[in-house]
Order: C-alpha cells, then structure tokens, then sequence
C-alpha cells in the first residue's frame, strides 16, 4: 500500500465526484498478492478494534451505503471477520417500527450511534431515513389523491 493519503476525508473540502469508483491504483499485480494484503488488513482492523475496546475513550461509526446486493453485507463479513463481535456492533435500518414513527427521523439512528469503546457498523445510512421514509410517505399520499381523484371522477360519469 503505497499512498493512502490519497483516500484521506477533507471533511471541510469534500465530495464523491472527486473520487473515482474503478480506481484500483492500490491493487497488487496479482489476485493471490491482493489475498496475502487484504489478510494483514483484516488481523490490523482486528488489533485496533481491540485496542480501541481496551481504551474505552474513542468511538468509531463506519457508514456503508450502497444498492440491494451491491455487496455490503459480505464485505462486513470478510473485513471485520477477525473482530471480537463484543466490541463490534452492527446497525441494520429496516422499515420504521411505529415507536420509531413516533419521533422525529433522526431518533432511532442516535440510539444506534457508538458509545466509547466501541465500533458500529451502520448498514446503509441515516440519509436513507431523510429520504426514502419522507418520499415514500409523499408518494403514498399522492397517489392516493390521484386513486380518489380518479374515483370522483368516474363516479361522476
């Protein structure tokens, strides 16, 4: 791994379109090479989640957004394979309980955010919750007004 400042978050400079999604400029020259790499990654990951568990002062929130089966749940598996799942913990956001409803969209993600010491894993992003929920939720209501819309009309006939 030659650069990986390359990949450092400018947090105050930052946007998707400058980073290109095919780049494979840290890529070995063989599969087998990659395999030995990602390994010593993976038992890393693993010595700083403990190290990070042991000291009980840092948090770390890793986001993974992606499509329906554009491989988020096996890169989970693969890269945190070697993590004690004590200190790891996994947040999967499915359709909003009534509970979860209730509040406003951001309630049921604080509840998920890590505590020190730990490292949580969301599975798809918060951003979704502002989106899909707000929209969804619009879409129904619109197309209700248009199923009633349209009934009026042909009752009107």
């Amino acid at each position: 791994m030659a650069n990986l400042d390359q990949y450092r978050v400018n947090p105050k400079n930052f946007s998707l379109k400058d980073f290109n999604p095919r780049d494979k400029a840290e890529r070995s020259v063989t599969k087998e090479e990659d395999i030995v790499e990602f390994a010593k990654l993976v038992s890393e990951i693993n010595r700083y989640q403990d190290i990070l568990h042991a000291e009980g002062k840092r948090k770390v929130l890793l986001v993974l957004q992606g499509m329906d089966t554009s491989g988020k749940d096996g890169t989970i598996r693969h890269v945190f394979s070697e993590c004690d799942p004590l200190g790891i913990r996994l947040a999967n956001f499915k359709a909003p309980s009534n509970e979860e409803l209730a509040h406003d969209y951001l309630w049921r993600v604080h509840q998920q955010v890590p505590k020190a010491g730990e490292m949580v894993i969301f599975n798809r992003s918060h951003y979704e919750d502002v989106v899909i929920v707000r929209v969804h939720t619009g879409l129904m209501k619109m197309t209700a007004s248009a199923a009633i819309h349209k009934s009026l009309i042909l009752n009107a006939c």
